[in-house]
């Protein structure tokens, strides 16, 4: 939020500094992220007025003008402005003025001496552009500085709030704020002196109640739309980043700011009976102040006449009934919507607005009466009119539970003694109602303060106004304890060293992701959908790491990175019996060559057995098996289930050649995902004497069909429990001269070892026997 640091000065004006009411707001925990001055810097410029103008005698467009700046004598000048004008007020630089990028000197222009400049807005460096002289209003004190009578030595603060601080979004909750951290006075809005003599008004009917427990309206009749908005307004709304518009906009507008509270102002003479608040119904539309005509939902409140919806509740009005320059009555509105009711609707139609970023974070309850009667008092004032009664229907206000808050509880979060007196005086300082029992409070938070619900959030607030600066370190007091290791659990810092050894690096990404991931890579047609998203591309939460890891690949190859390899470790999530289940995982992808460019090796690209590999070395000791399945994101000839003692764990595939193409990628991605339980649970090793017996080798070749998995072959051959064999591997497949087109010839390799003795021929041969009849009867036939 930008606002005024001077208009913020007629609130509560504390003996600070800028920089020092910047600082106090930041360690407030109201980050100021920006202070700018209002203009830049320059002095010797006053408030003068024209007195007479004549033409240069020696120039067509150059005027001789005669002006009073406030001395014992006028000034001549010469000036080259097209709008000036005798009687007219305008700033004048005077000799010796040092405006941006220029020193005004005496100096003769043709022939005539000129004692000073007239100025326009982009020489005072208060515009870009500008057509002539800037004109100053007629009440403006001759001689006086025009940093004064504009009040340039104000500064713009922009405050970057957090969520939960929506009673800063105005200045008189930031005023609250700095006069509970300093202790300074207070000043109130004005009081209200207007009399109600209107008779006009409109009934107002609460249907959805829950959606706004608080409705308030009030009609003002005989106004004039044209009347100007004075210069004070126009300058602070400016300065708050808001333009002009009309006064009864601006009117409202201004009372936002002030107070925080959204108004809205509707023609009264365009609509169509009394007043409703309700959702939408199927089929209607409105067209938004925008030019926006919006196909409204059943979830979206409106206001709406007798005829149709008027506005959208909370963020938006409608341009039908919206006020213009023919208007003469108006109906006000000053309300309180729910922020469930509204939060996401903005954001959906693809615009923002004030009155929508304010109740989507609850606006104060209790303050909708006081900034009617405001904007009230300022439409009279500005452009006349009668105000008629109040309208106004309710239903159930939030309720603001006490909050309890014990004294040995702040010193024990903070490590700062405070005395109960002390955090009494802070809890007063924030309007906060309490009733104290011995070092006990029962806090009741205040209507505007919609963050306050547990202990720990008024632990913050005393330490926000007692001063974070104020809190010293100290020493931890407190008895340490290594905590036991189970030696059958591997932490995940060792999961995350054996990928970075194996050359991946970790990545972190959103659990927020795009629709079309999960459609497209996990055939996820119904994801986890997000009822507020924070952007149209992160609408549903993940049920795969590989979405991520895929969006990061892309920004490191658009960053001419030719070989990449990626991990994460997240969550991901999936809707099961109404419920929905977080599961984590461990996620690797591979791409481009397998090893750095060098002279050593041959150039090659990574395949789907290179990642096989690293996904063997992370489970290892324990073996994995690989079963061909399809997988949505995957190649369907190489894509494959990884099982952890017959239970499936994870996935491992080359992506899809469409995925391929539609990402963009000009090579084959391999990649892999597993569950983290499974990663996590080790084993122990066990001590195993260790042989002083040389190990005997044996070859088994065979020939097998096509179709028979080198996996099943060496599941057969454990199962098998040759009592020496400790070893079994496959080290040769062949196809070509001499086998069959059909088939394929696998050689594994088989050590047998005793750790007592030496194996006899007999003993080796008769192992050797029941792994060939284990092959043979799964159809395998010993090749010779």
């Amino acid at each position: 939020m930008q606002f005024s640091e001077s208009w913020l000065r007629t609130f509560v004006n504390p003996s600070l500094t800028s920089d020092e009411l910047s600082h106090l707001l930041t360690m407030a925990g109201l980050e100021v992220e920006e202070m700018t001055s209002v203009a830049p810097a320059f002095e010797k410029v006053v408030v003068a007025q024209v007195l007479t103008k004549d033409k240069h005698p020696d120039a067509d467009r150059l005027n001789v003008l005669t002006v009073n700046v406030g001395q014992a004598e006028p000034l001549t000048i010469v000036c080259g402005a097209g709008n000036v004008t005798v009687g007219m007020k305008a700033p004048c630089a005077l000799v010796g003025a040092k405006l941006p990028g220029i020193e005004i000197k005496q100096a003769k222009v043709r022939g005539i001496a000129s004692f000073g400049m007239m100025c326009s807005e982009k020489e005072l460096g208060l515009a870009e552009e500008s057509a002539g002289l800037m004109v100053l209003a007629a009440d403006a004190v001759v001689g006086q500085s025009i940093r004064a009578h504009l009040d340039l030595d104000d500064h713009l603060i922009t405050l970057k709030l957090t969520p939960n601080r929506s009673d800063c979004l105005s200045l008189n909750g930031i005023a609250r704020e700095v006069a509970a951290l300093t202790g300074a006075s207070l000043q109130a809005v004005p009081q209200v002196s207007f009399k109600q003599a209107g008779s006009q008004s409109r009934k107002v009917k609460l249907t959805a109640s829950a959606a706004c427990p608080r409705y308030s309206g009030r009609a003002i009749s005989g106004v004039n739309a044209k009347a100007a908005t004075p210069v004070w307004m126009v300058q602070r709304l400016q300065r708050c980043g808001l333009r002009s518009i009309s006064a009864l906009v601006d009117v409202t507008n201004y009372v936002l700011l002030e107070l925080g509270q959204p108004l809205h102002a509707f023609d009264l003479n365009k609509l169509n009976g009394d007043i409703e608040v309700r959702f939408a119904r199927n089929g209607e539309s409105l067209k938004l102040l925008n030019e926006q005509v919006v196909a409204l939902k059943e979830d979206m409140l409106v206001i709406a006449d007798g005829k149709k919806p008027v506005a959208l509740a909370g963020v938006m009005g409608g341009a039908d009934s919206a006020v213009d320059n023919a208007t003469t009555d108006i109906f006000l509105e000053s309300a309180f919507f729910s922020p469930a009711a509204i939060v996401g609707k903005s954001r959906l139609l693809g615009f923002s607005s004030d009155s929508s970023y304010r109740f989507e974070r609850g606006v104060d309850f209790a303050a909708a009466a006081a900034a009617l009667d405001r904007a009230t008092q300022l439409i009279l004032d500005i452009c006349g009119g009668q105000a008629g009664a109040v309208t106004e229907a309710q239903g159930e206000l939030p309720a603001r539970q006490p909050v309890k808050l014990r004294t040995s509880r702040v010193h024990r979060v903070l490590g700062v003694e405070l005395k109960t007196d002390e955090i009494a005086q802070i809890l007063k300082r924030l309007g906060m109602v309490s009733q104290q029992k011995g070092d006990e409070f029962s806090v009741t938070p205040p209507s505007y303060r919609f963050d306050i619900a547990i202990e720990e959030d008024l632990i913050e607030e005393v330490a926000r106004v007692h001063g974070y600066e104020k809190i010293q370190p100290a020493p931890i007091q407190a008895r340490m304890t290594i905590l036991p290791q189970v030696e059958s659990q591997r932490p995940l810092a060792k999961l995350r060293q054996s990928m970075v050894l194996r050359d991946y690096q970790e990545t972190i990404n959103y659990a927020f992701v795009e629709a079309d991931w999960e459609r497209d890579l996990c055939g996820n047609n119904a994801p986890i959908a997000l009822k507020n998203p924070i952007a149209s591309q992160m609408s549903v939460m993940r049920s795969s790491l590989l979405g991520g890891l895929l969006a990061a690949l892309r920004t490191n190859l658009a960053r001419k990175q030719p070989r990449v390899r990626l991990f994460e470790i997240g969550g991901c999530f999936a809707a099961e019996a109404g419920s929905y289940k977080q599961s984590e995982r461990l996620a690797g992808l591979a791409y481009g060559g397998v090893l750095p460019e060098q002279w050593g090796s041959p150039a090659r690209g990574v395949d789907f057995y290179d990642v096989k590999g690293d996904v063997e070395a992370l489970f290892a000791p324990r073996r994995l098996e690989f079963h061909a399945a399809p997988y949505p994101a995957s190649h369907p000839g190489r894509s494959a289930r990884i099982l952890l003692d017959g239970r499936v764990v994870g996935w491992i595939g080359e992506l899809h050649p469409q995925w391929q193409q539609q990402y963009d990628l000009p090579q084959a991605v391999v990649w892999f995902e597993v569950e983290l339980a499974a990663l996590t649970q080790g084993s122990v090793p066990r001590l195993a004497d260790i042989s002083r017996f040389p190990p005997v080798r044996r070859d088994i070749a065979v020939l097998v069909d096509e179709n028979v998995t080198v996996q099943a072959l060496l599941d057969v051959m454990q199962a098998e429990k040759a009592p020496n064999v400790v070893e079994l591997a496959l080290f040769d497949v062949y196809r070509g001269k001499g086998v069959e087109q059909s088939k394929k010839s696998l050689a594994f390799r088989v050590l047998l070892q005793d750790t007592q003795k030496t194996l006899t021929d007999n003993e080796i041969e008769e192992n050797i026997a029941r792994l060939v009849a284990a092959l043979q009867r799964q159809g395998a036939q010993l090749r010779v």
